[in-house]
């Protein structure tokens, strides 16, 4: 295994740079995300480190050894891609044999690591198979065997799941977690899929025109956004412009905007959620399962008159809508009052102090 040490990664297409002054520690076995939309830099960065892209300024580190101009084959890391990359002509077996016979190694041990390999990925009676006339999880698999096979000390997977319907994608989830476990391999996956992100990583980079913007456990990720473009990339979120915030002894009061005036609300003041140093535009974020929905007004904090605009039923789960003097909230709720909630009913939406953070307004300084 190796940790890796990202430091000060910048990486320039002549005048684009995809990549602006990266910092980014990865531990030995742990699996690490990077996640964003299209086009914000995570491919660029996992090419980087797989070498097949040399930084235009900074250093990357295996280890205690610098990589950064090191060339792919010297590098020791395996490379799962989004298209697999398999070779259509061979046999599952001469897939995933192929990195071994380029490296000389003997036939016999050849033949081992092979077998062994395709057993651990389920694929033992797909041996003298062509690829060609494997499904697509079946595939994947064989990309899966072959980038294993060589017992890398970095995993690499660039969208891997992408090609796959969403029921195979569940699956292949669950096998690239089994096997990352079980080789104990150090690894970096990228995707832009919110779901996957949070339900397979140890930590998570988010990315945004080639900027990380937070890197977290998935838990602080979607609990503790550090900015709104985080907060509006994971999942559903509220917002509310900041007008005003007063930092008082044991929470903040903020004066925010609700419809065309603003509303006094208060947030508990956890040292992880709020920062009074913060430049530019701040609003408030809440997480539409935070809200809670009353049928009578209170002299609770932070209650708000509203009426409902949508009820979406969902199962499990209930969608509401609710306009807050024309401000429209997000709230779901579990699936137990269905019959007190219509569109059109006035509710009072409560927004628990200690759920709300103040956060920067960061989604227009794109460049």
């Amino acid at each position: 295994m190796a940790s890796i040490k990202i430091d000060q990664v910048q990486k320039a297409f002549g005048k684009v740079i995809a990549v602006d002054h990266l910092n980014l520690e990865i531990k030995d076995g742990e699996f690490f995300t990077f996640l964003g939309p299209s086009g914000c830099g995570k491919t660029t960065t996992l090419r980087m480190i797989a070498g097949f892209y040399y930084p235009t300024k900074g250093i990357i580190r295996f280890g205690d050894k610098d990589m950064t101009r090191v060339p792919p084959e010297k590098r020791n890391t395996g490379m799962v891609f989004q298209n697999y990359a398999l070779f259509p002509h061979m046999t599952v077996f001469e897939n995933v044999a192929f990195g071994l016979r380029v490296r000389k190694m003997a036939a016999n041990e050849v033949k081992t690591r092979v077998q062994d390999v395709l057993r651990k990925v389920r694929l033992g009676k797909y041996s003298d198979r062509q690829v060609s006339q494997l499904s697509g999880g079946q595939q994947q698999r064989v990309a899966l065997a072959r980038a294993l096979v060589i017992e890398p000390e970095i995993l690499l997977l660039d969208e891997p799941l992408s090609n796959l319907d969403a029921k195979l994608r569940d699956e292949m989830r669950s096998e690239i977690l089994r096997l990352q476990k079980e080789y104990k391999i150090t690894t970096i996956y990228v995707t832009h899929d919110q779901a996957e992100a949070l339900s397979m990583s140890d930590r998570i980079a988010v990315f945004n025109f080639g900027v990380c913007h937070q890197v977290g456990t998935p838990s602080e990720i979607y609990n503790q956004p550090a900015n709104d473009f985080v907060a509006s990339f994971i999942g559903e979120i509220n917002l509310l412009e900041v007008n005003d915030y007063k930092v008082e002894q044991n929470h903040v009061s903020v004066s925010a905007q609700v419809g065309p005036e603003p509303e006094k609300l208060i947030v508990h003041n956890h040292p992880f959620n709020f920062n009074p140093d913060l430049a530019g535009n701040l609003s408030l974020s809440i997480r539409p399962e935070a809200i809670k929905i009353l049928d009578k007004q209170t002299d609770e904090t932070n209650v708000l008159k509203g009426k409902i605009e949508k009820v979406e039923f969902l199962g499990a789960v209930i969608n509401l809508t609710v306009n807050v003097a024309g401000q429209l909230l997000q709230a779901n709720l579990l699936n137990n009052r269905l019959q007190q909630l219509k569109s059109g009913a006035d509710v009072w939406v409560q927004l628990p102090e200690d759920q709300i953070r103040i956060i920067p307004m960061v989604s227009g300084d794109a460049p």
